[in-house]
């Protein structure tokens, strides 16, 4: 689904009269995670092979993430082998010890709690009239759903 996402914005960036300035750059780390994933033979990509020509943008750690989180439970497609794994880790090990890792958006981290309380408290009910919405998309008919009444509110 993702990739079909990607690449039907992908059509939308190419064709659109609008500037969409460097939109399809920036999704470059959601492009190339999404082709690891949908990769096939991944047990027989190298880590040259991932780290330099399929995922260039993406580190070690997200790598490593991706390919340790990732399961497909639809197709039984594997990640990528296990020599791959642990030469990932071991690099990963070594940037540690260095301290030029910056894994820390990657690391799960049971200490930062939250509740449901917390996550119920928000507002039960957004009024979507009170947000003005911008001349130039008022008139792209792209975007005529923004003009129609909406409200969001708690189901009951």
């Amino acid at each position: 689904y993702i990739k079909t996402g990607l690449a039907e914005l992908e059509v939308w960036l190419i064709e659109s009269k609008e500037w969409t300035g460097r939109a399809w750059d920036e999704l470059r780390y959601i492009r190339q995670a999404t082709q690891l994933l949908v990769i096939h033979q991944k047990p027989k990509k190298t880590l040259n092979e991932i780290t330099l020509e399929l995922c260039p943008v993406l580190s070690i750690q997200q790598l490593y993430r991706i390919s340790t989180m990732y399961w497909d439970d639809k197709y039984g497609t594997e990640t990528v082998s296990q020599d791959v794994l642990h030469a990932m880790k071991e690099l990963m090990m070594k940037d540690q010890n260095t301290n030029m890792s910056n894994s820390f958006l990657l690391d799960d981290d049971s200490s930062i709690h939250f509740t449901i309380d917390d996550i119920s408290g928000a507002p039960t009910a957004i009024d979507l009239d009170a947000v003005t919405i911008p001349e130039h998309l008022k008139t792209d008919p792209a975007f005529a759903f923004l003009l129609s009444s909406v409200r969001v509110s708690e189901a009951a």
